[in-house]
């Protein structure tokens, strides 16, 4: 797999509305009906990424440490199903409920989501305040699969921190890396 980096959208950005199967109940949901008074993080994710294996103990473990605080969370993924089957809706419930994600595991078939939150990798996160504005987007932290650096989640943690704080998040943000979106063509 090639890494490739997240492209950064602006921050500011208010969040683009989504309505999405979620894998796991087969119920749609919609940004409005997820959506945090004091943040919510969206993350563009896959089964099959060996990026996004490495880091999803921490997002279960950070992602339930915060919902107790108020700040929901929601899993996208957008890849081609066609070409990579392993992850399909399917397939991504499956991984929901080994896992024990405790948040939605939405699924983009058309991918407008991903392209409309300009999502380029597995895992991709994006933090949005109360406002749905975007105030970070970036990596979950320094590890890679393959390296001796643990999985913190310290990016994204004092991102999510500095929104519920009420304070500016850094303005150095680094970008995600991970397997490219696997787009339709």
């Amino acid at each position: 797999m090639a890494l490739t980096e997240s492209n950064m959208l602006p921050l500011g950005t208010e969040a683009p509305d989504f309505a999405l199967l979620d894998t796991v109940t087969g119920k749609e949901v919609r940004l409005e009906s997820i959506q945090s008074d004091k943040a919510t993080v969206i993350m563009f994710t896959c089964n099959h990424c060996p990026y996004v294996l490495h880091v999803n103990e921490e997002l279960v473990k950070l992602s339930t440490e915060y919902m107790a605080k108020g700040v929901s969370f929601v899993a996208i993924s957008s890849n081609d199903v066609e070409n990579y089957p392993q992850d399909s809706p399917e397939k991504m419930k499956e991984l929901a409920e080994e896992v024990g994600y405790p948040f939605p595991y939405l699924y983009d078939a058309t991918q407008v989501v991903a392209k409309a939150y300009d999502a380029a990798c597995t895992p991709d996160f994006y933090v949005f305040d109360g406002e749905l504005k975007l105030r970070y987007r970036g990596r979950l932290c320094t590890s890679r699969p393959n390296t001796d650096i643990p999985v913190t989640g310290e990016d994204l943690r004092a991102a999510i921190d500095a929104v519920l704080a009420g304070e500016p998040v850094t303005e150095k943000q680094y970008p995600s890396a991970g397997c490219n979106i696997k787009w339709l063509k």
